[in-house]
């Protein structure tokens, strides 16, 4: 019974956070429009001078692309729970007979439909530009299975600063080391052409592991150890993230 009131209850907060997105439809737009004009650098400014092998720049570089997409939405989800905590909607619901944990997965949910939505538009734009794949239903299935498990990782990080941030520049601005993580990865250049210190970090991060995976499954070649690294790197922020979010959100409302 308690799980089918929380369901319930996740639902219908859900639908409140997704009416908010839904009257600011600006923010799923400004969410992939930087990664749209990012790709549209790389390739036609900067494509040139990439050496991307057999590969096209597009193809090369849409992954890396597709993980700033998810750093850029998941600022908006700190943005509405810190907003919701200033509003003391929180409190407004600690007096409803709610599953206290429902609304902090209603954000959770709301990010992972609106950073699916500024992927499909970025993906529609690349489509549009030139990318094509090979890529079998089982590959593509992977590929957004591995989306929605960085996303869900990248949100539960948004939802520990949308609590903790004492300010609104302090809920937003954690985003920006996220954003520019893919830079320094495998994501627009082979780590192997940057300095030896740049160049472990590169190989030894997340995003990396990530990016090389969803590049091999477009491309219908091997994944080899970088699918089980990319999911351990998910799997493990997840966990940290998860328990970290739910410890703060009930010392916040105790």
């Amino acid at each position: 019974m308690t799980t089918t009131y929380t369901y319930a209850d996740t639902v219908v907060l859900t639908r409140r956070s997704l009416r908010h997105v839904l009257r600011s439809p600006d923010t799923i737009t400004t969410t992939a429009i930087t990664p749209v004009a990012l790709m549209l650098l790389f390739v036609y400014v900067f494509g040139g001078a990439i050496d991307t092998g057999s590969e096209s720049n597009l193809n090369f570089m849409l992954p890396g692309i597709l993980l700033i997409t998810i750093a850029s939405g998941i600022a908006y989800t700190s943005y509405r729970l810190f907003m919701d905590m200033q509003g003391g909607i929180f409190e407004r619901f600690q007096s409803m007979p709610i599953t206290r944990s429902s609304a902090l997965w209603a954000h959770v949910l709301t990010s992972l439909v609106a950073n699916a939505t500024s992927m499909v538009i970025v993906i529609g734009v690349a489509l549009i530009m030139g990318f094509r794949t090979g890529a079998s239903v089982l590959a593509w299935l992977a590929v957004a299975g591995i989306l929605i498990m960085f996303t869900l990782a990248l949100t539960w990080v948004a939802v520990i600063a949308g609590l903790s941030a004492k300010n609104i520049d302090g809920a937003c601005g954690f985003a920006y080391p996220l954003i520019f993580l893919p830079f320094v990865s495998s994501a627009f250049v082979p780590t192997d052409t940057m300095p030896g210190p740049v160049s472990w970090f590169a190989e030894n991060q997340p995003v990396t592991s990530i990016v090389d995976t969803i590049r091999a499954l477009f491309a219908q070649q091997p994944v080899g150890n970088d699918i089980w690294i990319a999911l351990g790197w998910c799997i493990g922020i997840l966990a940290v993230a998860y328990a970290a979010a739910t410890a703060i959100y009930k010392s916040k409302i105790s």
